[in-house]
């Protein structure tokens, strides 16, 4: 399932974390090991935040992508299943036939 995750970290966390050069080892681990489709850093809230969109497999698989933030950045982390153009206009075209049989009825 295309997936986006918001990793808000905790400034004094990540400040330690790019100083002890665990940060940028962080991150190339997690793109590593997730393959994003789409990779954005920026500050968000005064935090430094990463957002990544991703293909989540199997829900198993979140305490081992979310547990390394938590742990090591003190960040929020949010997930979100996500739809592109082709998987809206898919979705879209399914409601309407689902829309025409109701109206039917």
């Amino acid at each position: 399932m295309r997936t986006l995750m918001k990793v808000t970290m905790d400034v004094v966390a990540s400040n330690k974390a790019i100083m002890d050069g665990s940060l940028p080892k962080m991150m190339q681990a997690t793109m590593e090991k997730l393959k994003p489709e789409a990779s954005y850093f920026t500050a968000m809230d005064g935090c430094r935040t990463c957002i990544l969109v991703f293909d989540l497999k199997d829900p198993s698989e979140i305490p081992g992508i979310c547990e390394p933030f938590f742990m090591n950045m003190n960040a929020k982390v949010e997930l979100s299943p996500v739809m592109n153009a082709d998987d809206l206009k898919k979705g879209l075209d399914s409601l309407q036939g689902m829309l025409k049989e109701i109206a039917s009825n």
